[in-house]
Formats: structure tokens, sequence, C-alpha cells
């Protein structure tokens, strides 16, 4: 068991690197990044509250972003198209910055799914994301560390934003709540359930925040591993071909994509996308020698387990068919990295990734760029260091 601990005047935080696997069972699927993200922004996150409301409060949230899904269903697809159309317009030779693209396509699709019409002006979009940089920046950074608080301008320019977007959560809560149940926006969901204007703010800090970063970076790895990855590419694009013909993707197909999942959970697992899970200790523990005391954020780094070569054959190596074993599949979702253990997040961003998916590589094949060295950044979701590129050409 290795243990590192902080104390910073924010909380108190334990992040454990090694575990037996008997102890990674004991986590469940509340310990997802809702736990995480509402303790480092100073969020009530089920200390202080009861088990039963706080198990409420985890179903409203997980049921506002399925209902958002299956009814912002069209927009999203067009949203995809609409980037697709774009990439299809360059000419072979032209490179492709993923990130940039990737990370807009996710803000689109976030914020008008969770917010609404408001964000489809690109304006909006431009100071959600500035301001989201300068909390995602410091999430998981400055607060893990302590270091933080011993900068007088990034803690400024934090708070600026933190407050910026949380006026924007509450205006848009104002402005909706009076609009009935014929909206679908995340917002509304939440407000028909019957949420405090605080409560419905937080909701969707945490969903924007992590929504936005989950979906964008399982989008780059997915494609950028396809680019390098023609045998993989070419099995993905017949099953879609076999599944969806030339039509477009719907909600109720993307089960039946089971080679397309078989790439998500290995592109997961290959870029340890989101490497870590986090528990509120809610009474004082104890784990082997090491006491951990109540309310204290312990955070689970789950990221070595997903490439431990006693678990995984070649686990360097991207390979989509390991996770044609059920077995396989069953530890997986044990982790919470697929499933219903999955948290919401990541679920949403599994969604947004097969319809890219589904749209990009039936109608273009995706290339590698010759000498590109592409090397992850690891936080609380796994990053490409640089902007990743990839050509284009298309199929017909």
């Amino acid at each position: 068991m290795t243990l590192i601990e902080y104390k910073s005047p924010f909380m108190h935080i334990i992040i454990m690197h090694a575990f037996s696997n008997a102890y990674i069972c004991t986590l469940s699927s509340a310990d997802s990044f809702e736990t995480m993200l509402k303790s480092l922004l100073g969020y009530q996150s089920g200390s202080g509250v009861g088990m039963t409301e706080s198990m409420i409060r985890k179903k409203v949230y997980e049921g506002a972003i399925n209902k958002t899904l299956e009814n912002n269903f069209p927009l999203l697809l067009q949203l995809v198209e609409e980037l697709v159309d774009k990439w299809a317009s360059y000419p072979k030779s032209q490179h492709t910055p993923l990130c940039a693209h990737l990370l807009g396509l996710a803000m689109k699709a976030v914020t008008q799914l969770a917010m609404g019409s408001r964000f489809g002006d690109e304006a909006e979009i431009i100071r959600f994301r500035k301001n989201h940089e300068a909390i995602w920046s410091e999430i998981g950074k400055g607060y893990l560390d302590g270091s933080l608080e011993k900068s007088s301008s990034r803690k400024a320019r934090y708070e600026s934003a933190l407050a910026e977007m949380e006026s924007v959560l509450k205006s848009v809560a104002k402005q909706r709540s009076g609009q009935g149940s014929s909206q679908s926006s995340f917002v509304n969901y939440l407000l028909q359930a019957n949420l405090t204007e605080r409560q419905v703010m937080e909701d969707g800090m945490v969903f924007t925040l992590a929504g936005c970063v989950i979906t964008a970076n399982l989008c780059i790895w997915a494609v950028h591993f396809l680019s390098v990855s023609e045998a993989v590419q070419e099995r993905l694009y017949h099953e879609l071909v076999e599944v969806l013909g030339e039509e477009p993707v719907t909600l109720e197909k993307i089960p039946q994509l089971r080679y397309c999942q078989q790439v998500l959970n290995e592109t997961v697992r290959t870029a340890k996308l989101t490497p870590m899970a986090a528990r509120l200790q809610e009474v004082e523990g104890k784990v082997d020698q090491h006491v951990i005391p109540k309310e204290t954020l312990v955070i689970y780094a789950l990221g070595v387990v997903l490439q431990d070569a006693d678990t995984w054959s070649l686990p360097y190596r991207f390979n989509p068919d390991r996770f044609a074993d059920e077995s396989v599949m069953k530890s997986f979702s044990l982790l919470g990295f697929s499933g219903s253990q999955a948290c919401p997040e990541l679920r949403f961003a599994y969604t947004v990734a097969a319809v890219l998916l589904s749209t990009l590589v039936r109608r273009l094949r995706l290339h590698r760029v010759e000498g590109q060295v592409v090397e992850a950044r690891y936080a609380l979701v796994t990053t490409p260091k640089d902007d990743t590129w990839i050509t284009v050409s298309k199929r017909n």
C-alpha cells in the first residue's frame, strides 16, 4: 500500500497509489468524478447530508444526463456531422489538430445539451472555454498540492473564473425555471426534480467541467489510436456499415456496435483516460497501518491497474480484441470504467465518441502524421502534452 498525504488550507487529501485487488472491489459507483470535483470545489458531496438524500441526488444527476442525451440526440448528431463535413473538405495533405477540434466539439455538445440554445452563440462558447480552462488548470494540481494557495495571481484568476461560471449557471437556471417541462436541457431536468438553485448550479458545474474534458479526450485518444492502427480502423468500418448501412447512428443502435465499444474501452485503458477515483471518508478509517481521518478526500490512483502486466497481456499495446472476453469486461466494469459502474460523465463521453466514430469512420480514412510522437500528460483526466495531428482522406 502506497499513500501520499497532503494537508492544505482547502482540505485533507490522501492519494492511494497501490492497493490490493480486494480493496479495489470496495469501490462503488458512488466513487465518481462527482465526489472528487465537488470536494475540490468546496461543494457538498455527501458529507453532512443523509445517505438517502445523497443517493436521491445522485440518481437525479444521472437521470438528468440520460434524459438529456435521449431528447437531444439529433442536436448531438448535427454537431458531429458539422465537424466531419469540415474535415471532409480538407485536402489529404492538410494536418488536422485533434485537441483543438475535438475540445471544441465537446464544449459545444456539453454546453448546448446542458444549458440550451444560448450556447449556440460562439461568443458564449468562447467565454465558457476561457473560464473552463482557468478552473480546470488548477483542479487536481493547485488544490492537490496546495500550490494554488501560495500564488495570489493564480488564486485570483481561479476564483474569478469560478465565480463567473457559477453566475452563468445560476442565470441559466433562473431563466429556465419558468419555461416548463417542454425544455429538454440538463438544467431543466434538474429543475424538474425540485433541486434548489444552489444544487442546480453545483451539478451543472460538475457536469460541464468534467463532461467537456472527459468527452474531448476520449474522442482525441480514440481517433489518434485509430489513425495508427489501420487494421482496427478497417474492422470498425465494416461493423459500422454492417449495423448502420448508410443511415445515421441512433441511440438505439449504439449498443449493437460491439466492436466500437471494444475500441472505446481499449482507448480508456491504453490512454489511462480517467486514472483516479475518489471517496470522501465519512468516518475515521484505517488501511493497513494508515489512519484516514474523517472528511478526508481519498483519491485512488487506478491508472496503475490499467497497465498492470499481471492483469493485461502486452499492456501498452492498443488491442480492442482483449475486450471480447466477458471476464475482462467484468473486471473493467468493477473498476468503474464501463457499464453501470462508470461515472455518468464517462457514460456521456462514450455516447458522444460512438456518434463521432460512427459518422467519421464511415466517411473518412484516418492517417497518422509521420514522425509525430504523442506523449501523455497524466492528471484527473489524461491528455496529450501537445496537440495531436492526423490527416484524412475520403473513402468514396
